[in-house]
């Protein structure tokens, strides 16, 4: 066999360049750049110290022969021609992999086929022995490729993807490749900031990936020092007494390496889920004394022990594949950004993103930019320097923080002796005025956010008075006011809910999601909320019962109180929260009118005009609707305000149940839902052509001199004509919509319903 050998090396794509510069660091000669792919010559040693060493490849492919190929026939023979007992044992096991296609071969599958028999036929001895397939562990990996009518035959000398470290057993939802992370970290300067000495902090680590990969790099361990099993272990041409040299000289380094003393190297992951497996993974690494990984949320981590300690804060931010995820992933990137501002100055920052857009709302300029691709996503690496002049933030310090800071610098301009104190007149000490709170810079606002957040200020102060005089903590503030910002806005106590319009498909989907992230910028400032306290949903056309399905699983609520009520709402697990903003009017006539009353309460959801009757001295209640969900959600409201006696909840399909009833109720109030076709109801419930038959049977059990309120929010209703002959039919929709609907009296119509 020749000294010297062609390699080809494989890696990930856009990494070439990268890996072009480590395999020529490594030995690698004649380097010529492919896609996906790196090729060279070199010596067995150097072919052996790719494996060790390369951080960055896939692959290390020797080339055991190139030869024209014009069809099958000269593919099986081209195989066929080399001395294959120098390579494998007539009894061995084998794996072949095919790519590319062309001259007759168009089929991988038939090409790896035609690789197979070549090699079987020629290794197949008197007595029967032949190799046999292996696709898991085989002895010999070979790879043919065909690229333009070229086959280049080669022996996989690194067995499994030599991106398998070993020590990433466990792993997260979305785990970078090791060898990606490591390329990241080669791109953000980390070899030079860790030959400095400096630090590394990851905020969201997740299982560990980039520390592991920084720790190595810092220590100089080989990254497939532990890997045990090779493509070369069983093949012939294999120089054990070569490769333990190798092997002792990578032990050794890494001996040395984890004597200095270790690098500050810290991870931060909120999902507690994740803590364990990824300190699993930093010990299988050999690397407990170097990485630390610790529980906790981005805007919370804490990057540096002491004052003069810098480095690089690097992490692969969630991409985010839920409707929703918009508001919460650019708050994380804000977050981040505040983060470096505050506790990084002076450090360097490597952000890995899948959505460059949002790596723009961190309020800090990245001086650099690279393309990568995650599989087949294509990313950006940012690259920044956390320095004040890198900041894009606007000034935000309340008067009493300006005044603080006055105070505390007119204190600090007075001249100290030691252990000196300062009296008054009087004789007392003064005492100094306590540091203001740091200042967090919100990131610039861009004009469209700004012209957002000032049509937000305005609403919020046009509704001051009313909110207060009526004793009201949840409303609307904001209904697509703006056709290009097409979104309502509800403030829930200290919460906001969004309620995203899906864009007309008329409009640019780039153009409507960086207005998206306009408002999402604007709303937590505009309204003055911390910015985990902001839900956002997408509201698509519903049909069904689509609107009231589950959409997540928090199971968290809150309190909200109206009309001296409270009640429960729930932000995160249904599009709706359980309680309808808009029908506040028709609940509050109802506490009202209830004194003495027996209520009906039909298609009740959870129950909130139900609550109000009782609270206006309902004689007794009874709450009908088909979702257990809704009942249990109702008896929870009622059981809030001390109503949980002579209040009666019913399940049950409403117009089954009216059939079956025989009592009789004062105060009636119906909400029907536009359509309905649950399983546990017969036929289907259409409001338009069953509202006759549901008032009729509604009316039958109204009680003499009694109120029917019916009212539903399909635009296109129509009440039937031939009601107002049978009963005295009055619409009352304008004295049911409060200010803050007043933009949008189209919400609901309603009507007060009496026999004649």
């Amino acid at each position: 066999m020749s000294d010297r050998f062609e390699l080809f090396l494989t890696c990930p794509k856009g990494l070439e360049g990268l890996l072009i510069e480590e395999a020529v660091g490594l030995g690698l000669e004649e380097a010529r750049e492919h896609t996906s792919a790196v090729r060279g010559m070199a010596t067995m040693e150097t072919a052996y110290r790719l494996c060790l060493w390369s951080r960055l490849a896939n692959r290390v492919l020797l080339v055991l022969k190139r030869f024209p190929m014009k069809d099958a026939e000269d593919l099986y023979h081209g195989v066929l021609d080399i001395e294959w007992q120098d390579h494998m044992l007539s009894d061995g096991t084998l794996a072949v992999e095919f790519s590319g296609h062309g001259s007759g071969i168009d089929n991988t599958h038939f090409g790896a086929l035609k690789v197979k028999d070549a090699i079987v036929d020629k290794l197949r001895t008197p007595q029967g022995d032949r190799p046999s397939i292996d696709k898991l562990n085989p002895d010999l990996r070979i790879h043919l490729r065909l690229d333009r009518g070229e086959a280049i035959l080669s022996l996989d000398l690194s067995g499994h993807s030599l991106h398998q470290r070993g020590y990433r057993l466990q792993q997260g939802a979305a785990p970078l490749k090791e060898n990606l992370a490591a390329a990241i970290l080669i791109r953000s300067g980390w070899p030079r900031i860790a030959a400095e000495g400096g630090a590394l902090a990851d905020p969201m680590c997740g299982v560990g990936t980039f520390l592991v990969e920084a720790g190595m790099i810092a220590a100089d361990m080989a990254p497939n020092l532990r890997r045990e099993q090779w493509g070369f272990t069983a093949w012939l041409g294999h120089v054990p007494a070569l490769w333990k040299k190798l092997h002792e000289e990578a032990v050794e380094r890494a001996a040395a390496g984890l004597a200095k003393p270790p690098l500050w190297i810290r991870g931060y992951e909120a999902d507690p889920r994740l803590i364990q497996p990824g300190r699993n993974n930093v010990e299988r690494a050999g690397l407990s004394e170097w990485i630390k990984i610790y529980q906790g949320e981005v805007a919370t981590f804490e990057p540096r022990p002491d004052q003069n300690q810098k480095g690089l804060v690097i992490c692969n931010p969630p991409y985010g594949e839920r409707l929703g995820d918009e508001a919460s992933l650019l708050y994380l990137y804000q977050n981040l950004g505040e983060r470096l501002r505050q506790a990084c100055l002076n450090w360097e920052a490597a952000v890995f993103t899948g959505a460059p857009d949002l790596g723009k709302r961190m309020g800090i300029r990245s001086h650099k930019q690279y393309s990568f691709w995650n599989g087949a996503l294509p990313c950006k690496l940012l690259l920044i320097k956390v320095l004040p002049d890198q900041f894009v933030t606007g000034e935000r310090r309340t008067p009493e923080q300006r005044q603080a800071e006055r105070e505390q610098a007119a204190y600090d301009q007075t001249p100290d002796e030691p252990q000196e104190r300062k009296f008054n007149k009087n004789g007392n000490p003064i005492k100094p005025t306590p540091a203001p709170a740091p200042v967090i810079e919100q990131p610039r606002l861009s004009e469209g956010g700004q012209m957002f957040a000032n049509r937000l200020q305005k609403n919020l102060k046009a509704m001051g008075k009313w909110v207060k005089r009526e004793g009201i903590d949840c409303y609307r503030v904001y209904d697509a006011d703006m056709p290009e910002y097409a979104m309502a806005i509800d403030l829930y106590h200290d919460w906001v809910h969004v309620q995203e319009y899906a864009a007309p498909k008329s409009i640019d989907p780039e153009k409507a999601s960086a207005r998206m992230f306009d408002a999402l910028a604007a709303i937590p400032q505009a309204l003055n909320v911390d910015k985990s306290r902001v839900v956002v949903k997408r509201r698509e056309r519903q049909s069904g019962t689509k609107q009231y399905e589950r959409q997540a699983a928090q199971g968290k609520f809150n309190e909200v109180s109206e009309g001296g009520v409270k009640l429960l709402v729930n932000l995160t697990d249904y599009l709706d929260t359980g309680l309808f903003l808009d029908h506040r009017p028709m609940r509050m006539r109802i506490q009202k009118e209830a004194a003495g009353e027996r209520f009906l309460n039909l298609f009740c959801y959870t129950a909130t005009a139900s609550v109000h009757a009782a609270k206006g001295g309902a004689r007794s209640t009874t709450s009908v609707d088909l979702s257990k969900t809704y009942l249990d959600w109702a008896r929870r409201n009622l059981s809030l305000n001390g109503y949980s006696d002579k209040n009666r909840l019913e399940q049950g399909d409403v117009m089954a149940w009216l059939e079956s009833s025989r009592d009789e109720y004062d105060l009636i109030f119906i909400d029907p839902p536009t359509f309905s076709n649950s399983k546990r109801m017969e036929g289907i419930f259409d409001v338009q052509r069953d509202q006759v038959q549901l008032i009729d049977l509604a009316m039958a059990r109204l009680a003499p001199g009694g109120v029917l309120y019916f009212s539903n929010n399909f635009r296109k209703f129509q009440l039937e004509e031939n009601l107002a002959e049978r009963y005295a039919v009055e619409e009352i929709s304008a004295q049911t919509i409060d200010p803050d609907f007043a933009r949008n009296t189209k919400i609901h119509r309603a009507w007060k319903i009496t026999a004649r």
